[in-house]
C-alpha cells in the first residue's frame, strides 16, 4: 500500500552485471544481464543445477550434476530481520535506509531479496518486486541499478517484506522472515524496520494461493516510503544470518544464485465497463479516471465491474475522505447462476452473483489514498462494496496494473476462416496469464507449476515468442524437485508434496522439447542423470506380463467423466487399471518417454543407455499389444481384462508405435467416431492431436477444435481446465491451440535436433488459404499457402541458415534459406 504520489515505474531495463558496482571492496562474482524483456532472448542462460538439495521437507534429491558456471565465493552483506517478531509466523514489515549523497554517481547497483516476497521502494519510486520464486536452496536475488532512482541529498532505501507464515501459498517455499542487500548499499543494523499490524490476513477461500488482505489505513504509516518520513521510533533491524552462495550453502539453509528470468511485466489497464450498481449513481466514464463519485454518508454501494477479459493485475483503489469506511473488493473469473450454482455463458450477469476471494480496507479520512494489495488478483468481474459511516467517501479511480511473465508474441497467424483468430488470441491470452515467475496450471485457484501443463506451455512459449528462458527454469526446477528414489515431484515450486509419476515421463518429453527446438545440448545432457533415475523407477515395476504393475502415487491421466474427482488424489482422474496393476495407457507413456529419452543418451554419445532404453520400449510395447489388443474391435483396451476401452490408450498406442502404422489411422478415424470410448478431455487432446499427425491425419485438425470453439460460443476469454462445469477459466493446458496453429495447420516442427533444419507439412484441411510466422533462434520462419485447384501454392521464407523441406501429399520440396515459392499439383 502507497500514498497517491507514488511513482510506479518499471526498471526491467536497468538489470545490470555485477562488475558496474562503484564498489572497491565488493566481492566478484559471475553475472546474468536480464535484459528488458521487450528485445529478443539471448541465446543461451547457464544457471547451476546441484549435487544435493533438501527442500523443508527434506527430500533428498537424486544425483543432481552441475552446470558448468559458477558461484561468488562470498557474499558481504548479512541477511536481516525486525527484533521481537517470531519469524516464522504471518507479518507485514517496512525497512528503511536513509542515504546521503553529495553528488549522484554513475551507477548504484544492488542485489536484493526477501523472504518470503518484497516490494522496493527509492525515493517513494516503486521500483521493482521479488524475489524470483523458488525453493530455499535456490533463492533468487534480483541486481538492479537503482541510479535513475537517487538524486542529490537525501534519499531512503526502503522495502516492504511480508511473509505469509502458515497461510502461505503452496508455491510460496520460504525458511523464516528476511531482508537481504548487497553491492553499493548493504543489509546491516541501521536499518530501521517497522512490524505493520495494519495488514490482517484473509484466508476464507484462498488456503492455496495464500491470503488475501484486510488493511486498516489508520493504523498504515502513509508516506514511510518517503525521504521526509520521521522513523526515529522504528527499531533497528537485527543480522538473522548470513547470506550464503547457493553452490555453498548446506542442505536446509538459504542458497543464494542471480535471476535467470525477467522482471514481470506491469502496465496500466483500465476496466471495460460497469455492468450493475446499487446504492450509488456512476457510470462506465468513472473507470476511464478523472470521473470521481460520491457515496454519502451511512450508505450502502455496490459495482460490478466488468473486465471485458480475464486477466492478472494489481487492483489500485483511489480514494479520499470517508473516515471508517469499508470498501471490500471481491474477485472472480465469472459469476454463478444463484439457482444452478453453475457459470454457464461468462458475458451473462443476469440472475447471478460473483463469489470470489476478497480485499477489504477501511479508510481513515485521508486524501488521495492509494490501495494496492502486496501480490497480484486475478479476475474477469470485480465486484465493489462500499459501506460508509459518518463522513462521505469520494471514490477517484478504480484501475488495474497489469503483470505476468514478459512474453511477447512474435509469431502470427490467419487464416480464411475468421473464427481461428478468436481462438488464436484466446490461447495466447491463456498462455500469458498462466505464467510469472514460474509457469503455472491456472492463475486463479492454485498457480503451481505442474509438469503436465508445463510441458504444452514451454512448447506454446517457444512457437510463439521465442523465449526459452522460463521453460529452462521449469526444466531445472523440476529437476532439483527429484526425491531419493528418482522421481522428480510433480510440482514445484510446492510446499506440499505430491508426486504424478507420468509427469516425471513428461519432463523427459519437455526435455526432449528443448533437445529439438535449442540448440544448447549441455544444457539437456546436465540432466541426463535424472533422466536415468525417472526411468530405472519405473521399470522397478515391470513385472512378469512385461507391462507395468500396480505402481504408488498418483498415476493420473485426464479428467473424462468416466475418471472424476474422487475426494483422493490417488482415486481420481485414473482408468481403474492404474490402481491395480497393468494399465496400458500407463505402460505406453513409459515406453514413449523411453524411446525419447533413447535420442538424448545416444547424442550424449550413451549408446549402451539408449540402446537399452529402445530394447525397453520394444518389450513394453510388444507385450501391451499382446495383451490388450482387441482384433474384433480393432482398439487397445485400458487393461488385459478388456473391459475398458479409452481414447487414451489408443492414442499413446500410436504415438509409442505399439500400434503397427498400417493400422493408425484408420484406428484414429474410427476412434474419434466412438462415443462409447471413455473420451480425451482438454489436456489429453494435446496427445491425440500428436498421435493425428504421426499417423499422416493432420488434415482432421481442424475438426477436433470443437471444444475450444464451445468455450469462445459460453463466453470465455481464456480456456479452461476441462468441459463444463469446470473448475478453472483458465488453464495452461488448454492454451494448446496456439502451438498446433504453428505445428499442425502451418505444418512448421524441427527435423533435426538444435533446430538445424526445419520440416513444413502444411494441413490446411477445410482451409482455403493460411498464413502464419513462428520465431527461430535465427529470425522468423514464415509461411503462406493458399489451395488452387486440387493443388497448393506457397510462399516460404526462411532466416539465414536455415533450410529444411515442405512436404506436402506425399511431394517434397528443398528450401533453402531466404524466400521461395512453390507451386504443387495433387497426385493423380
Amino acid at each position: 500500500m502507497f500514498d497517491g504520489k507514488t511513482a510506479e515505474l518499471g526498471l526491467s531495463s536497468n538489470l545490470l552485471p555485477y562488475p558496474q558496482v562503484q564498489d572497491s571492496e565488493a566481492p566478484e562474482m559471475p553475472y546474468l544481464i536480464v535484459q528488458s524483456p521487450f528485445v529478443q532472448p539471448m541465446k543461451h542462460f547457464h544457471v547451476i543445477a546441484f549435487l544435493l538439495f533438501c527442500n523443508l521437507h527434506a527430500q533428498c534429491v537424486y544425483g543432481q550434476q552441475a552446470d558448468t558456471a559458477q558461484f561468488p565465493a562470498h557474499f558481504s552483506a548479512s541477511w536481516i530481520a525486525p527484533p521481537r517478531v517470531s519469524l516464522q509466523d504471518y507479518g507485514v514489515y517496512h525497512f528503511r535506509r536513509m542515504l546521503h549523497l553529495q553528488r549522484l554517481p554513475k551507477s548504484f547497483v544492488v542485489q536484493v531479496s526477501a523472504d518470503n516476497r518484497y516490494q522496493l521502494y527509492v525515493n517513494g519510486h516503486n521500483v521493482t518486486s521479488g524475489p524470483q520464486r523458488s525453493d530455499v536452496a535456490h533463492w533468487h536475488y534480483e541486481t538492479l541499478d537503482l541510479r535513475p532512482y537517487l538524486q542529490s541529498g537525501t534519499n531512503v532505501i526502503a522495502a516492504t517484506v511480508w511473509n505469509q507464515g502458515r497461510y502461505r501459498a503452496w508455491a510460496q517455499l520460504s525458511l523464516q522472515t528476511g531482508f537481504w542487500m548487497d553491492g553499493a548499499l548493504r543489509s546491516d543494523t541501521s536499518w530501521r524496520v517497522l512490524n505493520d499490524t495494519a495488514y490482517t490476513p484473509l484466508t476464507e477461500g484462498a488456503h492455496i494461493t495464500g491470503p488475501f488482505e484486510a488493511l486498516d489505513a489508520a493504523q498504515y504509516p502513509w508516506n514511510w516510503q518517503q525521504p521526509g518520513y520521521d522513523d526515529q521510533a522504528w527499531p533497528h533491524a537485527i543480522l538473522s544470518e548470513k547470506a550464503i552462495p547457493a553452490g555453498n550453502a548446506p542442505a536446509g539453509t538459504r542458497g543464494l544464485l542471480a535471476r535467470n528470468i525477467p522482471l514481470p511485466e506491469n502496465t496500466p489497464q483500465h476496466f471495460a465497463r460497469i455492468r450493475r450498481h446499487t446504492g450509488v449513481n456512476v457510470t462506465d466514464t468513472f473507470l476511464q479516471g478523472g470521473h470521481a463519485f460520491t457515496v454519502p454518508a451511512h450508505t450502502q454501494a455496490t459495482l460490478l465491474i466488468d473486465q471485458g477479459t480475464l486477466t492478472t493485475a494489481y487492483p489500485e483503489l483511489l480514494i479520499s475522505g470517508g473516515k471508517a469506511a469499508t470498501i471490500t473488493l471481491s474477485y472472480a473469473e465469472a459469476l454463478t447462476d444463484d439457482k444452478t450454482h453453475q457459470k454457464g455463458n461468462r458475458n451473462e450477469i443476469d440472475g447471478k452473483s460473483l463469489h470470489g476471494n476478497k480485499d477489504r480496507f477501511v479508510a481513515d479520512g485521508g486524501n488521495n489514498r492509494l490501495f494496492r494489495p502486496l501480490y497480484y488478483r486475478t479476475f474477469r468481474y470485480v465486484e465493489m462494496q462500499i459501506t460508509t459511516g459518518m463522513a462521505p467517501l469520494l471514490v477517484k479511480d478504480l484501475s488495474s496494473r497489469f503483470t505476468a511473465y514478459p512474453f511477447v508474441r512474435q509469431a502470427r497467424f490467419a487464416s480464411s476462416d475468421t473464427s481461428l483468430q478468436a481462438l488464436w488470441d484466446m490461447s495466447w491470452r491463456t498462455s500469458r496469464l498462466c505464467a510469472y515467475e514460474t509457469y503455472m496450471d491456472c492463475p486463479y485457484y492454485e498457480q503451481l507449476q505442474y509438469i503436465g501443463d508445463t510441458r504444452i506451455q514451454a512448447l506454446i512459449s517457444l512457437y510463439t515468442s521465442g523465449d526459452a528462458r522460463l521453460m529452462e527454469n521449469a526444466i531445472r526446477q523440476f529437476d532439483q524437485s527429484r526425491l531419493s528414489y528418482g522421481l522428480t515431484q510433480s510440482r514445484y515450486p510446492s510446499g506440499q508434496l505430491q508426486v504424478i509419476p507420468p509427469f516425471s515421463l513428461f519432463w523427459i518429453l519437455m526435455l526432449h522439447d528443448h533437445w529439438m527446438l535449442r540448440d544448447d545440448p549441455s544444457f539437456v545432457t546436465a540432466r541426463l542423470e535424472g533422466v536415468r533415475a525417472v526411468l530405472d523407477w519405473h521399470a522397478t515395476y515391470i513385472d512378469s506380463t512385461g507391462m507395468l504393475g500396480a505402481m504408488p502415487h498418483w498415476n493420473f491421466v485426464d479428467w473424462p467423466a468416466a475418471w472424476p474427482w474422487k475426494g483422493l488424489d490417488s482415486l481420481s482422474g485414473v482408468p481403474p487399471s492404474a490402481l491395480t496393476g497393468h494399465s496400458a495407457v500407463l505402460t505406453l507413456q513409459y515406453a514413449y518417454a523411453l524411446q525419447q529419452a533413447a535420442i538424448l543418451f545416444r547424442a550424449a554419445g550413451d549408446n549402451n543407455e539408449a540402446t537399452h532404453c529402445e530394447a525397453l520400449a520394444t518389450g513394453l510395447n510388444a507385450a501391451t499389444y499382446r495383451a490388450c489388443w482387441n482384433a474384433g474391435k480393432g482398439l487397445l483396451a485400458d487393461d488385459p481384462s478388456q473391459q475398458q476401452y479409452s481414447q487414451h490408450t489408443n492414442v499413446m498406442g500410436v504415438l509409442s508405435g505399439a500400434i503397427p502404422p498400417s493400422q493408425q489411422a484408420a484406428l484414429l478415424q474410427r476412434m474419434v467416431q466412438d462415443t462409447q470410448l471413455v473420451q480425451c478431455t482438454i489436456y489429453y487432446r494435446f496427445y491425440l492431436v500428436q498421435a493425428f499427425k504421426k499417423a499422416g491425419l493432420g488434415e482432421a485438425y481442424l475438426d477436433l477444435l470443437q471444444p475450444w470453439r464451445n468455450m469462445a460460443a459460453m463466453g470465455l476469454t481464456t480456456f479452461a481446465e476441462r468441459p463444463e462445469p469446470t473448475r478453472s477459466d483458465c488453464h495452461a493446458w488448454s492454451a494448446s491451440p496456439a502451438y498446433d496453429l504453428l505445428a499442425t495447420v502451418c505444418g512448421i516442427s524441427p527435423s533435426a535436433a538444435g533446430f538445424r533444419q526445419v520440416r513444413i507439412a502444411p494441413a490446411l484441411g477445410s482451409l482455403q488459404w493460411v498464413e502464419g510466422a513462428m520465431p527461430h533462434p535465427r529470425g522468423l520462419i514464415e509461411v503462406r499457402f493458399e489451395k488452387k485447384g486440387n493443388g497448393l501454392q506457397g510462399r516460404i521464407t526462411l532466416p539465414p541458415g536455415l533450410s529444411g523441406v515442405l512436404t506436402w501429399k506425399g511431394q517434397q520440396v528443398s528450401l533453402q534459406p531466404g524466400t521461395q515459392t512453390v507451386h504443387l499439383a495433387a497426385a493423380p
